[in-house]
């Protein structure tokens, strides 16, 4: 039986591939779809759900016109089911802070020494 080999071509391929489902996981997984492999927490965060969606933005426009079909249409559709999340996750409003995020009791106001513009010091 002779062995497969595949061309430098498909090899590219299959790594530009292999390149937009890595960045379209991992912006589904800031969106709050699926769980973090390493914390098996569904984590969200729209800010980095953004930068992933814009870094595919900018490959479809560096490589407009070098595609083959069929990497063009893997771009396209991660690209539409990716802003199509974002803009219905953006109309959910923030998430609820969750017990033990220092991050979101700082940003409550609970936990957090009063400063000097704050009322009391002023009275």
């Amino acid at each position: 039986m002779a062995e497969q080999t595949i061309s430098p071509e498909q090899h590219n391929e299959l790594l530009f591939m292999q390149l937009v489902m890595m960045f379209q996981g991992m912006a589904m997984q800031q969106l709050g779809k699926v769980a973090n492999p390493a914390t098996q927490k569904v984590e969200r965060d729209l800010g980095q759900a953004k930068n992933f969606i814009d870094l595919l933005s900018m490959i479809e426009a560096k490589t407009n016109g070098n595609l083959n079909d069929q990497e063009k249409q893997l771009l396209d559709h991660a690209l539409f089911e990716l802003r199509m999340n974002y803009v219905d996750e953006t109309k959910k409003g923030d998430p609820e802070p969750e017990a033990g995020d220092e991050n979101d009791e700082a940003a409550d106001g609970e936990d957090v020494e009063p400063g000097p513009s704050d009322e009391e010091s002023s009275s």
